[in-house]
């Protein structure tokens, strides 16, 4: 029995536009980085913590 591992969460060295979050995180669960960042900016109009969630994840998230 094998067992496939989906890869680890962070922040690719490529690909990515500002710090990589969005980028790293569709990589993570095999989705498109433009959704990731559609669903992202979308969410910034409703209220919440959402940009500051973004700079922990930019600083907690370790780069490729």
């Amino acid at each position: 029995m094998s067992t496939v591992t989906a890869p680890r969460l962070s922040r690719p060295r490529h690909g990515r536009r500002i710090a990589g979050v969005c980028a790293g995180i569709a990589r993570r669960w095999g989705w498109s980085p433009t959704t990731v960042r559609v669903v992202f900016l979308l969410s910034c109009l409703l209220p919440g913590p959402q940009f500051l969630l973004y700079v922990a994840l930019w600083i907690l998230l370790p780069e490729d």
